[in-house]
């Protein structure tokens, strides 16, 4: 069983990042909760080193599952297959996914289907980009 943040959905608030979870695991609700939390702010901590906003905001992750033994999967894609940060940033999310007290093992997916579009930005992306 898995608890799932479907980051694509959420698009306001940290509180509503995380109320929006699938839960159907052994973990206790509230541990749920505190789990992705925490995950969304350690991945709100991770940067493309050339676009000043976070990687969540930007909608490059597209679903984070925690399971029943606490190992994280999550699925992320990138601006562009040519993205020079290709290399570096699955693990830059790995490492601060990772970082989360009561974590266990982190694997991070890149996929390229769903494409990723600038309408999967959130209106804070947008704000720190200067694209509305």
């Amino acid at each position: 069983m898995t608890d799932t943040i479907e980051a694509k959905n959420l698009e306001a608030g940290l509180e509503d990042k995380t109320s929006n979870m699938e839960t159907s695991s052994a973990l206790p609700p509230e541990e749920t909760e505190r789990l992705g939390g925490e995950i969304v702010s350690a991945l709100k901590t991770v940067f493309d080193p050339e676009i000043p906003a976070d990687i969540y905001e930007l909608g490059l992750i597209y679903k984070v599952d925690i399971k029943d033994d606490r190992s994280v999967d999550v699925m992320m894609t990138l601006t562009t297959p040519n993205c020079p940060a290709a290399g570096e940033l699955p693990t830059m999310v790995e490492n601060a996914v990772a970082s989360v007290p009561g974590v266990g093992v982190v694997n991070v997916n890149l996929v390229w289907e769903p494409a990723w579009t600038p309408d999967r930005m959130t209106d804070e992306a947008r704000l720190v980009l200067n694209m509305w």
